[in-house]
């Protein structure tokens, strides 16, 4: 722990007024918790967390979605985070349906295999990190009993949301370790704050916030790379490569954002057949919030968990009311599991 003892030594001698960075990754989340790391944070040094869990930006509207998919007797595939996040009437825990938990998408497709006389659907989230596996996959022609729901985004254009809209007043981003090592950083080179990618062990994070922290004094606006052992400026082309050639951007709503242009993926028209809604005329449909749950305000880091009225009370790890309560990667769980403070 000597070069974490070292950074933040550092740290206290940087840090002469307040800052707030905002990282955009469940794990780093996780990571800050399970370590403590806010409370060794110099004063006046704030790292908030953005929308940087992919079920928890997942909107109310494609969780429907997806009930209507198990309603007309689909198999539904999903990631075990997704199970209990809340629709408009139940969720899928709870629907009734064949609805089943699987490790990745290929795990569908041999469900798929082993009862081709059922339609399987696998809800495709996440964000730049799982895309490509989906993309591979479907270039591999799975069966026909085979689609997806895709619910994939897109970082970048959440963050030149947040930056336009200023709520958080932000003064940098600590990008996600994981979506980078898929994208590369050259993509966040368009925003002129200072960034950088960081790994998730604390010293990692530390050593990301002492960088932002240095460019922020100097008045630079760069993307550094503090974690170049898995990250590199251009990322996994390959990857990349097989990502855009099943998908293309599309305008798509976010859990507590409006639509963001171009920060979804759809399926080109080449692979329309293995999309879901268009395979079961199923549409995806904008629902008001109707709760006193402020995830919406959460992701866009206005507000920390503990600023809930339902956070430890009616919303708990055991009984979640909104999905950053559900995922693993959730703020809400995050700080509910490791008693987080602010």
């Amino acid at each position: 722990m000597a070069g974490g003892m070292e950074i933040r030594k550092a740290l206290d001698e940087i840090v002469d007024r307040d800052y707030t960075f905002m990282h955009i990754c469940g794990t780093h989340e996780a990571s800050i918790a399970r370590s403590g790391l806010r409370s060794v944070l110099p004063e006046g040094l704030k790292i908030v967390m953005g929308p940087g869990c992919p079920v928890c930006i997942t909107p109310q509207g494609e969780i429907d979605a997806a009930l209507e998919l198990a309603a007309k007797g689909c198999i539904i595939a999903t990631y075990g985070d997704l199970m209990r996040v809340p629709g408009t009437n139940g969720s899928l825990d709870t629907c009734g349906g064949d609805v089943r938990v699987v490790q990745g998408v290929h795990k569908a497709v041999e469900i798929a295999k082993e009862v081709p006389d059922k339609e399987v659907v696998f809800i495709s989230v996440g964000f730049e990190t799982t895309a490509p596996t989906v993309a591979a996959t479907l270039l591999t022609e799975p069966p026909e009993n085979f689609s997806i729901l895709c619910s994939h985004r897109f970082v970048p254009p959440a963050m030149k949301f947040l930056l336009e809209q200023g709520e958080a007043k932000l003064d940098g981003f600590m990008l996600p370790g994981h979506v980078c090592v898929v994208t590369g950083y050259a993509m966040y080179e368009q925003f002129k704050v200072p960034q950088v990618v960081a790994g998730f062990e604390p010293e990692d994070i530390l050593l990301g916030l002492y960088m932002l922290v240095k460019q922020a004094k100097e008045g630079r606006a760069d993307v550094e790379n503090a974690y170049p052992r898995a990250v590199e400026r251009m990322g996994n082309q390959k990857a990349m490569k097989m990502l855009y050639e099943v998908f293309e951007p599309t305008d798509v709503e976010w859990r507590g954002f409006p639509v963001i242009p171009d920060s979804g993926l759809k399926l080109k028209p080449k692979y329309e057949k293995y999309d879901a809604l268009k395979k079961f005329g199923v549409e995806i449909k904008h629902v008001e919030k109707n709760s006193a749950c402020i995830c919406d305000k959460v992701l866009r880091g206005i507000r920390d968990p503990t600023d809930c009225k339902l956070f430890g009370k009616a919303c708990t790890p055991r009984k979640p009311v909104g999905p950053c309560m559900v995922s693993h990667e959730g703020a809400c769980r995050i700080w509910a599991l490791y008693n987080q403070k602010r």
